[in-house]
């Protein structure tokens, strides 16, 4: 069953996924897909095309800008900005209006279980690895390896964090997660996991 408030404007022309829910005020554009049992929050927008994987979570007032594709289980924490214009302007360099045809989008990619914290802005083009997480508050300007923790402007890392989201515990020169004890070590600037 898709849960859709009154007052949110879900196109037609979008598909969304069994066991969804949109709030109030949401916007969902045509050509969006949304995976099954996602959640899009009050106020919160998904452009034209835009892709959500199954159980991924935008929280309100998000901004989610075409041409994004967000993988299974991301988090899109309130007031987030995935923006998909490297050069913007509202006029051409004659003074004219801009129209669709003078402007090349470019989309941010989110890999599955990232979560990227409350106001944070992510500059495409931009790719956030798989289980990454970005601090509240900040702008990524570049790509962030899987399980990577960034925070600042411009978004740096600052640790590495496991699929529980908690930070990793240095251990005998691997990596712990202090809630599942998942083990992870680190190679050539990323980090992956390991086997018991």
């Amino acid at each position: 069953m898709i849960s859709v408030e009154a007052s949110a404007d879900v196109s037609t022309d979008s598909d969304v996924g069994q066991g969804s829910r949109v709030w109030h005020l949401a916007q969902v554009r045509e050509g969006a897909v949304l995976g099954e049992n996602c959640i899009i929050g009050r106020g919160a927008y998904i452009g034209p095309g835009v892709q959500l994987g199954n159980n991924c979570k935008v929280q309100n007032y998000a901004l989610v800008y075409e041409p994004a594709v967000l993988g299974e289980g991301v988090f899109i924490g309130p007031a987030v900005v995935l923006t998909n214009d490297v050069f913007p302007r509202a006029i051409n360099a004659d003074g004219t209006l801009k129209t669709e045809d003078d402007w090349d989008k470019v989309g941010v990619t989110i890999k599955e279980g990232a979560a990227i914290g409350a106001r944070a802005v992510c500059i495409a083009p931009v790719t956030i690895g798989s289980w990454a997480t970005i601090a509240a508050g900040a702008v990524v300007t570049r790509d962030v390896p899987d399980f990577a923790l960034v925070a600042g402007v411009p978004a740096k890392r600052i640790g590495w964090v496991g699929k529980a989201g908690l930070p990793l515990r240095e251990d005998n020169g691997s990596w712990v997660c202090p809630h599942t004890g998942s083990r992870y070590e680190e190679n050539d600037g990323g980090l992956r996991e390991v086997g018991d």
